[in-house]
């Protein structure tokens, strides 16, 4: 009876095969996350070697976010069918060799059809990963295996666009892509040594309706949030048609999963209180994440011009702070005290520096103008990810472990993706307001307008230019300037959306519960 009950527990990693597995599953979601983000530094390399467009470049982009949404959700039930270490293995060797066929692609539209494969093989590898760091620690360890997957969220986007933007600057964009294969054939090899993980037998039959409108829903969701401000949203046909199958999919899906007996995605683990409110945090964990990586970069680059080795560096000191601070995170929640006191903590440090960063948008910011906020942000990041992971998964155990993880992981993502399309939205359109609110300026009523288009027009004429050709020249430096800051102005003000969405979404805090002390019990986990 005793050995039965031995045979029952759960068995738990040490020493250095421990941190084998953690180093393994770790590199994997940084892998995964770098690649979100990397591709958007290349774009115009990509463009002009394939003969490519704009638009069809940003298919690049696109096919990935859209995989990538639609494989998270479903990451626990295809562990369970195919085993955990078989279907982390396989996840990573799809991953490594549609790389490798993205960077031999001779075509935009061979890239787009191998992106779209890495990122099935790379959407399993971040939800897989925390899956396996919670069962390779104990439960009182559990808030360090957290946080050591909570660095990896952090600084995965934020080191893609410097690394891109390195290879791409000193080799070529094919390297972007390279780069996986030997990370990925060496992470192969240690998943399938050190991982464990057996198969589940399913109780029923597989939920195939559910899958099928999983994919359609979520994947034509993306489709709408990726292509929507390019087609002008439903001025499109296109969008329209997608945002329609995008509804009537979801909806299908939802009905679907709560009336099932083997849901594919268990949407009934919803009805755990923190549950809800962590997967709430989460989004707007990554709608914050992505929209500030998206934001600031750009704006440094294009309006300050700086160039992606000095965008990278001032960076990097905000990812390294959030990742030490994981680990302080991790030893608060052991020592008792609330994630909910840290989390508010956490979005109210974000907050604060998108509002400063707001204050600071301007043509003649320098580095210790951005880096300071960039600490703030940081100091932000590294309070939300251990203590919403806590959150989420305190006082569930076995398949609700898995079920939650890979709901949260997916809304997280998600939240990035509704982010970055109303950011990019708001900020296109208050560019638009801006100028139209400038140009009035621009008029030979207005003294200081005229004093500078003289001034521009003689020194243009003293340049041995004709008064026409002159008086053009001075013409487009003003409506140069006027555009230059119109963006400043609405890119300020899209740091500060992403404060006040934080801020709308910062009170769901207050309805989570949790005991103190209260951890995660994974004895039942699979």
């Amino acid at each position: 009876m005793m050995e039965a009950i031995a045979e029952l527990k759960p068995t738990y990693e040490v020493g250095a095969r421990k941190w084998l597995i953690t180093i393994t599953v770790i590199t994997c979601a940084i892998m995964e996350l770098i690649d979100t983000s990397i591709v958007n530094v290349a774009t115009r390399q990509i463009a002009g070697n394939l003969g490519a467009t704009v638009e069809e470049t940003a298919w690049v982009i696109t096919a990935y976010a859209i995989s990538n949404i639609i494989i998270i959700p479903l990451t626990g039930f295809l562990a369970d069918i195919f085993g955990r270490r078989n279907y982390f293995t396989a996840s990573i060797i799809l991953f490594t060799v549609a790389s490798f066929m993205c960077g031999f692609s001779g075509s935009i539209w061979t890239l787009v059809f191998w992106r779209f494969i890495q990122g099935i093989g790379g959407g399993a590898l971040l939800a897989t990963a925390q899956t396996v760091l919670v069962e390779t620690f104990p439960p009182e360890e559990l808030d360090k295996a957290n946080g050591i997957f909570g660095a990896g969220i952090v600084m995965g986007p934020t080191l893609g666009p410097v690394l891109g933007g390195y290879l791409t600057d000193n080799f070529s964009w094919s390297w972007i892509f390279y780069i996986n294969v030997p990370i990925g054939i060496t992470a192969a090899i240690l998943s399938w040594k050190f991982i464990k993980g057996a198969k589940n037998k399913l109780q029923g039959k597989i939920d195939y309706l559910g899958i099928l409108a999983l994919i359609v829903g979520i994947g034509s969701l993306q489709m709408v949030l990726e292509e929507g401000e390019r087609k002008d949203w439903f001025a499109s046909n296109f969008i329209i048609i997608f945002f329609i199958l995008a509804v009537t999919s979801i909806v299908l899906f939802i009905v679907r999963e709560l009336k099932a007996k083997n849901p594919v995605v268990d949407l009934r683990i919803l009805r755990f209180r923190n549950v809800a409110v962590g997967s709430a945090l989460r989004f707007a964990f990554g709608l914050s994440i992505y929209c500030s990586v998206f934001l600031y970069p750009v704006f440094v680059q294009g309006f300050l011009g700086w160039n992606a080795t000095r965008t990278g560096l001032l960076i990097l000191p905000s990812a390294f702070l959030t990742g030490m601070l994981m680990g302080v995170n991790g030893a608060l929640i052991k020592k008792g005290i609330s994630p909910k006191i840290l989390l508010l903590f956490g979005f109210g440090a974000v907050i604060a520096y998108e509002y400063f960063t707001y204050g600071l948008t301007t043509p003649a910011a320098g580095e210790w103008d951005m880096l300071w906020p960039q600490l703030v942000r940081g100091l932000g990041f590294g309070f939300i990810f251990v203590p919403a992971a806590s959150l989420t998964l305190a006082g569930l155990k076995g398949k609700d472990i898995s079920q939650a993880s890979g709901l949260s992981n997916m809304l997280q993502l998600l939240g990035g993706s509704v982010g970055l399309a109303i950011i990019n939205t708001y900020v296109t359109r208050r560019i638009a307001a801006h100028r139209a609110d400038l140009m009035t300026n621009l008029s030979f009523y207005n003294p200081a307008s005229n004093e500078r288009m003289i001034a521009l027009t003689n020194q243009f004429t003293a340049q041995g230019n004709s008064a026409e050709q002159a008086h053009k020249m001075a013409m487009g430096m003003m409506e140069g300037s006027l555009n230059v800051q119109s963006s400043i102005l609405a890119y300020g003000e899209g740091f500060m959306m992403i404060g006040i969405i934080c801020a709308v979404i910062l009170p769901l805090v207050f309805l989570a519960k949790i005991k103190k002390g209260e951890s995660v019990n994974i004895g039942g986990a699979h």
